[in-house]
C-alpha cells in the first residue's frame, strides 16, 4: 500500500463510486458497476488485502472503515437496484401496448378413450331399453369360466379360447364376460333379469391388426318367463338401431356356441358399400357385430333357475370390433398404443 492514507483513500473510492453508481439507469450497467466496485479486485476490496501492511494500531481502524464502506455500497446497490427495475417496469407500460381483449388461454383437458365412448354408448342403449349394469370379476375359475357354461374339462369347444392361466391351480384371467350369467342368476334367482356385464377379457393370441390379448366385452343377459327368440331378435335390432342408425339392415345366421342353443351371430348391412362388397366386408356386404343365443338350459340350471320354467337369452359383443366398425379403425393396437394423435381424433 502507497504513503497515502488509507482512511482517505477509503473516502476517495467510496465518493467516485456513489457518483457512477448515480449515473447508472440501465440494469447492464448496473451490473457492471457492482463488478468493478463490490468485486474481488474492487478497489475498497484491495484495502482488505493490504491490511497486513499496515501498522498494528491502524489496522482495525481501516478494517472497520472498509468494513463500513462496503456495507455502504451494498445498500446503495440495492436501492439503485430496485429503482432502475421500477423504471423499467414503467417504461414497459408506458410504451408496450396490452391488449386486454384477447381471450384466456383454456388449459388443455382430457378426454374419454374412443373404447369407453364406445362402451358409455353401449350402455345407454341398453339402459333405454331396462337393463340394468353388473361387473364381475376378472379373476375367475376354470369352474365358471367353461364347467358351469356347459364346456366340461377336456370338451372341444375349450379351443375356442386360448385362456392365461394363473399359478394357482383352477384360477383364470377370464377368457370371455360370460362367467358373469352364472354370477348373477345365482345373485337374482329366481328374479327375472334383464342385465349387461362388461369388462376386459384375457387370451393368450398372437396380436396382429385384429387381435389383442386384451378386449373389452360386453355380455347381455335376459332371463325370465317366456322369454323367446322374438325377444333375441328384436331386442339385438334395436341395439343395432341404436348403434348404427335407425335405417340399419341386420341378419341372423346360425352359429356355435356351448352355452347357448340355438345359437347365431348378428351381422349389420356393410355401410361402407352398402351392401354391395367390399375389403372391409370382404365381399359380402355384412359385417358381424356380436354373437347370441338362447341360454342353454344347462348353464340355467347351473345358475339356479329351472329350465322347464325359465328360459333367456345372451349376447356378446367386442367394443373394440364395434368401434373399429363405426370409425373404420383398420389396426386395434392403435387402441391401446397411447398415441395421442390418434386417441384425440375422438
Amino acid at each position: 500500500m502507497t504513503d497515502e492514507n488509507p482512511i482517505s483513500r477509503l473516502d476517495e473510492i467510496g465518493r467516485k463510486a456513489l457518483e457512477a453508481l448515480a449515473n447508472v439507469s440501465e440494469a447492464s450497467d448496473l451490473q457492471r458497476w457492482k463488478t468493478e466496485n463490490l468485486g474481488r479486485s474492487a478497489p475498497v476490496m484491495e484495502i482488505f488485502s493490504h491490511l497486513t501492511g499496515l501498522e498494528a494500531a491502524m489496522r482495525p481502524v481501516v478494517g472497520q472503515a472498509a468494513n463500513r464502506l462496503k456495507q455502504q455500497l451494498e445498500a446503495a446497490y440495492a436501492e439503485r437496484e430496485a429503482g432502475v427495475k421500477t423504471a423499467a417496469l414503467q417504461n414497459s407500460l408506458e410504451t408496450e401496448k396490452l391488449d386486454i381483449s384477447l381471450p384466456g388461454r383454456v388449459p388443455p383437458t382430457g378426454r374419454l378413450h374412443p373404447i369407453t365412448q364406445t362402451l358409455r354408448q353401449i350402455i345407454e342403449v341398453f339402459s333405454g331399453m331396462g337393463f340394468q349394469v353388473y361387473r364381475s370379476r376378472e379373476v375367475e375359475t376354470d369352474e365358471f369360466s367353461f364347467g358351469l357354461l356347459n364346456i366340461p374339462p377336456y370338451h372341444p369347444a375349450r379351443d375356442m379360447w386360448d385362456t392365461f392361466h394363473t399359478t394357482n391351480p383352477g384360477v383364470v384371467l377370464r377368457p370371455h364376460t360370460s362367467p358373469g350369467q352364472i354370477h348373477v342368476m345365482r345373485k337374482f334367482c329366481p328374479e327375472p333379469i334383464r342385465a349387461i356385464l362388461p369388462g376386459m377379457c384375457y387370451r393368450y393370441e398372437q396380436m396382429d391388426a385384429r387381435h389383442e390379448s386384451q378386449l373389452m366385452q360386453v355380455e347381455v343377459l335376459v332371463v325370465g318367463r317366456n322369454i323367446s327368440l322374438a325377444n333375441l331378435k328384436g331386442t339385438l335390432q334395436e341395439f343395432a338401431r341404436g348403434m348404427f342408425g335407425a335405417e340399419v339392415r341386420t341378419r341372423f345366421r346360425p352359429s356355435y356356441f356351448p352355452f347357448t342353443e340355438p345359437s347365431g351371430d348378428v351381422e349389420i348391412e356393410c355401410f361402407i358399400c352398402g351392401g354391395k362388397g367390399c375389403r372391409v366386408c370382404s365381399q359380402t356386404g355384412w359385417l358381424e357385430i356380436l354373437g347370441c343365443g338362447m341360454v342353454h338350459p344347462t348353464v340355467l340350471q347351473n345358475g339356479g333357475y329351472d329350465p322347464e320354467v325359465y328360459s333367456g337369452f345372451a349376447a356378446g359383443m367386442g367394443v373394440e370390433r364395434i368401434t373399429m366398425l363405426r370409425h373404420r379403425v383398420e389396426e386395434i393396437r392403435y387402441f391401446y398404443g397411447n398415441d395421442a394423435r390418434f386417441l384425440e381424433q375422438f
